[in-house]
């Protein structure tokens, strides 16, 4: 059975930082592509990063680009975000997620429970 757990989520000052960790199991993690989400109180749910398989090839959402970095480690089955200059703005429950190709169309088909990163003024 699939599970994805995050982790590192907290209150933090604006200009602070959290790394967030998702670990996955019953996952071929080393086969997918990782996916970080968010959403904000009234918000629907926006990209923030994703990780190929082999953690050579990284992708941002605009407003979260030289801020955050994500990571993985294939041997822990984990895949990190790394939060710098966190503003207020980037508070909301933060989710992971891995990719599967379904009939040639990536889908993101199994999520993490959130974890709540709230960053103060």
């Amino acid at each position: 059975q699939v599970q994805l757990v995050e982790s590192g989520g907290g209150l933090v000052q604006a200009g602070g930082s959290l790394r967030l960790a998702c670990v996955c199991s019953g996952c071929t993690f080393s086969s997918l592509t990782m996916g970080w989400f968010r959403q904000a109180p009234g918000k629907e749910r926006e990209f923030v990063a994703r990780i190929n398989y082999m953690g050579s090839i990284t992708n941002y959402a605009d407003s979260v680009k030289g801020r955050f970095t994500i990571s993985r480690d294939n041997a822990k089955n984990t895949v990190y975000l790394q939060m710098n200059s966190l503003k207020p703005e980037d508070t909301a429950v933060y989710y992971c997620a891995r990719r599967q190709i379904v009939s040639g169309v990536p889908q993101y088909d199994y999520w993490g429970q959130g974890t709540q990163v709230t960053v103060s003024s």
